[in-house]
């Protein structure tokens, strides 16, 4: 099978290896859809990456037990992995789990770990079913495309009562602009760069501010109830001035989540920030599993928005300008199509 690999800075490849076989509770899929997320950072600097792809859609076509799929099933494939068997996986929170699996070691190699690839090997506990007339490109906004935000904003219990300010406008802001509009939320969106910001606007935002002006906090709290500041703010940047703006712009008694990845050190004032403002801060990195019914319920009602958001579609063989396309900044989410103009 063809995957994708990295044989320089910005320079993307394409190599075969062997197609992946089912085993015990892991299972092969057929991948139809891959969307891209931040495996493009790894590219720009050339740099290796255990996992290439995260996110998926696809078929089932190789059962090794019976389990919880069958062969011909259409699944979205969620990310990483995970025990099954602790508190949190129970609990539904499996992305946090302390004892995910070695796939290597289980696989005796990583082929089949990444899902920019033709096929994958996924435990049958984290795939999920595909609605009847959902497109694979759609079913697989249930994983980075929506999910983060979704996540986000259900422990934040957002609703159309909300001012919601989104800070970074790339892929995962923009959905969460579309998560926000269809629980009823009023958005206000932050971004430099002008296509994200038509973007959010198309999406529905009712606002987007330009981070770079000096006056950016006072132009969004101005456009909030009495000056006082949103209800509810979710950082996708993973940038400290964003983080500070959130926590700044929130309103008294505000929430903040923050899904973008940062390695730097946000300053928090503990006092100022926690006791007096009374701020509730919160981390989000995926969708609890006991929602994906109402996921994949608000996905088949909002294909529209996708559509919007699903900027870029490439053929595997074309993973280089699939990756600079994603560091032009000038896209939504892209997919990867491992079997489009495929000759195997």
């Amino acid at each position: 099978m063809k995957q994708v690999t990295v044989r320089g800075k910005e320079q993307a490849g394409i190599e075969r290896v062997a197609t992946p076989r089912a085993k015990a509770n892991w299972v092969v899929v057929k991948v139809q859809a891959a969307p891209m997320c931040t495996e493009y950072k790894a590219f720009a600097a050339g740099a290796s990456y255990p996992l290439w792809g995260h996110e998926a859609a696809g078929d089932v076509v190789e059962v090794a037990q019976p389990g919880r799929v069958n062969e011909g099933d259409r699944v979205v494939v969620m990310p990483l992995s995970a025990c099954g068997k602790c508190a949190l996986c129970l609990d539904g929170d499996y992305i946090h789990c302390q004892d995910a699996l070695d796939f290597a070691a289980i696989h005796g190699g990583g082929a089949g770990m990444g899902t920019m690839a033709q096929y994958l090997l996924k435990q049958d506990c984290m795939l999920v079913p595909i609605p009847a007339g959902m497109s694979y490109n759609h079913a697989a906004m249930a994983c980075c495309g929506l999910g983060p935000t979704f996540g986000a904003f259900q422990l934040m219990a957002v609703d159309r009562h909300d001012t919601v300010l989104i800070t970074g406008l790339g892929p995962v802001g923009l959905g969460g602009v579309i998560n926000a509009v269809y629980r009823g939320a009023r958005v206000i969106a932050v971004d430099s760069i002008e296509y994200r910001a038509e973007k959010a606007l198309e999406l529905g935002a009712a606002a987007v501010i330009n981070p770079a002006d000096e006056d950016a906090l006072q132009q969004i709290l101005d456009l909030t109830s009495a000056g006082r500041g949103v209800d509810k703010a979710v950082d996708c940047s993973g940038v400290v001035a964003a983080h500070r703006l959130c926590i700044d712009a929130a309103r008294r008694k505000g929430q903040v989540a923050f899904v973008g990845e940062c390695g730097d050190d946000t300053p928090l004032r503990v006092s100022d920030d926690m006791i007096r403002k009374g701020l509730r801060l919160i981390g989000s990195w995926h969708f609890n599993m006991a929602d994906t019914p109402r996921m994949m319920k608000m996905i088949g009602e909002i294909g529209d928005q996708l559509d919007k958001l699903i900027t870029h579609r490439f053929a595997i063989d074309d993973i280089q300008s699939a990756w600079e396309t994603q560091l032009s900044g000038q896209c939504g989410k892209v997919i990867l199509q491992p079997w489009e103009g495929s000759d195997v």
